[in-house]
């Protein structure tokens, strides 16, 4: 009796197998147009997707999505596959299905990589599960840069490049009463209790301008104009602007003491 196994919702133990021969008299009658063969057929294949799909299920939060789109590539498989070339279907089929989850694992991605970026990276991954089964313990950066005799600092680029992205309001602890989400636990390393004074000081005395002069400082210094273009802007000539801002650069100075 087949051992019972859930992947992907889907019972292992209830996928029937098929001999070369019952496989051969199938594809043959699914070249001649009998849809209930090619039905059966895909049905039967399903432990082809399964396999491909746990060498990826690390790289996705829902393996049923991956596994889907494996079946896509099985049905592709069955549609397009010669019985003429005397040819084994799953030496056909895994490439196909390989190829449909990497094309989607591509374009689902929310940042597009370079191809040679990712080739790298899967070469990564690829050494990464070669050390793992020769050995117990954690497998570093360095051990699969020296595998790949490769930098370590391109090896960890290129693994950072695909890693999937999150979001600030992604929760890293929660409970009943409370939650932190990762924007609650990174700490502003550029601010400073000094610098939030000085823009509270900058703030105030921005207020205390007239409302021309602001005008001016805010396209000058916070939107990066010239002189020239904001002279185009509101209409007065670059040495109006000039003396506008100078001014006002004189009444900031004396509001922040």
């Amino acid at each position: 009796m087949a051992k019972k196994i859930i992947v992907c919702g889907v019972d292992t133990s209830s996928i029937p197998k098929l001999t070369t021969k019952e496989s051969n008299e199938l594809l043959q009658r699914i070249k001649n147009g009998d849809l209930n063969a090619r039905n059966y057929f895909i049905n039967c294949n399903m432990r082809l997707v399964l396999s491909v799909v746990q060498r990826y299920i690390h790289r996705v939060s829902n393996p049923d999505d991956l596994f889907q789109i494996g079946c896509v590539g099985l049905i592709k498989s069955v549609d397009n596959f010669n019985v003429d070339l005397n040819v084994r279907f799953s030496t056909y089929a895994v490439p196909m299905i390989v190829g449909e989850i990497r094309r989607y694992l591509r374009e689902s991605n929310s940042l597009r990589v370079s191809r040679g970026i990712r080739d790298v990276a899967y070469q990564a991954l690829q050494a990464r599960e070669r050390l793992e089964k020769d050995s117990s313990d954690e497998v570093t950066v360095e051990q699969i840069a020296n595998e790949l005799n490769l930098p370590i600092f391109k090896v960890m680029y290129c693994l950072d490049a695909i890693s999937d992205t999150v979001s600030l309001s992604d929760a890293v602890y929660s409970n009943e009463d409370d939650s932190i989400s990762i924007e609650d636990s990174i700490a502003d390393t550029k601010s400073s209790e000094v610098s939030w004074v000085d823009n509270i000081s900058l703030f105030d005395a921005l207020t205390q301008l007239g409302g021309k002069e602001r005008n001016i400082i805010m396209k000058r210094y916070f939107e990066g104009k010239t002189q020239t273009e904001i002279s185009s802007e509101i209409g007065l000539s670059q040495a109006q602007i000039s003396r506008l801002e100078k001014n006002a650069i004189a009444q900031l100075r004396c509001n922040m003491q």
